[in-house]
């Protein structure tokens, strides 16, 4: 047996049960891990309320690094002992979980267990949202709404790591520093007349691409700060879904692009997600990306981590600590 966290009905934190739960055997192509450290993140909210809705009962989490017990048979490239990593595998509030070998990761040296569960879903985000969705080049000038946040403090590192210009938006002078700290050229606080803001930081134009994950609240005004013609992508509802729109606002705008992007489009395959992992960890080797790990809660508390991280008084990443 082990202990998890357990989800009967969706709502609030409160419906987040902590109990003890059957952990098998590993059979054949798979591994159990024992976790060392857990990842949060915002879509374990949309689980939690069922936006992203799951058949009941069930686990919540999506990402988590920890240490091989047992492996099954036909098992290669992985033995007990071995430091791992993994995402899109809802149930990772858990101590212990059986997984298909396929969608482990090796961690190397020069990369910590803490830091691996609090990057991998949101380094991978980024790479496929830098690498994919707009393949950033040296010299974009990009706006990033949420600039404190998880993938937030990953993306503006690794954007100006390809030479991009990041103008950072946060919510608060408390989160200014840390965003600036993090790779952000120009931090602006609040959203108030954003669009006049970010073209005087810009010689009076537009930018090249916005990465929104903030959603309802701030898509409008991050609208208002792109060139003609240039991308708008929503990654994320931190505040919500994007209210219904009407295409020709678009037009109006300047004939823009929109995209809402979904991880799994970019990332279902174990080769992408190897790919994409490699590149994330030699960046954090190197030190040119940082993993700020803002928050640690037990993993018996998960309903607090919920709490604190839609009041929005989390800064950079959070982990569930076993």
């Amino acid at each position: 047996m082990s202990k998890a966290i357990r989800l009967y009905e969706f709502g609030g934190p409160e419906k987040l049960k902590w109990e003890e739960v059957p952990v098998p055997a590993p059979v054949e192509g798979e591994v159990l891990i024992r976790h060392t450290a857990i990842g949060l993140n915002y879509m374990d909210v949309y689980v939690r309320t069922g936006l992203y809705p799951r058949p009941l009962p069930s686990g919540v989490g999506s990402e988590a690094a920890g240490v091989i017990e047992a492996v099954g048979a036909k098992v290669r490239g992985l033995k007990v002992g071995d430091r791992v990593v993994y995402m899109s595998f809802n149930g990772a509030y858990s101590e212990r979980r059986v997984l298909p070998v396929s969608g482990v990761i090796k961690l190397p040296p020069g990369v910590s267990d803490e830091q691996a569960a609090a990057a991998l879903l949101k380094g991978l985000t980024t790479w496929y949202l830098l690498r994919q969705t707009y393949k950033l080049k040296k010299g974009d000038v990009i706006l990033l709404p949420a600039a404190s946040g998880g993938v937030g403090l990953i993306l503006s590192q690794w954007a100006r790591a390809l030479g991009a210009k990041v103008i950072g938006v946060v919510g608060s002078e408390a989160k200014l520093a840390l965003a600036k700290k993090h790779g952000c050229h120009h931090v602006l606080v609040g959203y108030e007349n954003l669009g006049e803001r970010v073209k005087k930081l810009n010689k009076g134009q537009g930018v090249d691409v916005v990465y929104d994950g903030v959603g309802k609240d701030t898509f409008n005004a991050s609208l208002d700060c792109l060139k003609p013609r240039r991308l708008m992508v929503s990654f994320g509802n931190a505040s919500g879904p994007v209210a219904p729109f009407v295409a020709l606002d678009l037009a109006r705008r300047g004939s823009l692009y929109f995209t809402r992007t979904a991880g799994s489009d970019y990332l279902g395959e174990a080769s992408v997600r190897n790919q994409g992992a490699k590149e994330l960890f030699a960046l954090m080797k190197s030190r040119k990306i940082r993993v700020h790990v803002g928050q640690r809660f037990p993993l018996a508390e998960a309903a607090r981590a919920h709490t604190e991280l839609e009041a929005r008084r989390t800064v950079g990443s959070s982990i569930l600590v076993p």
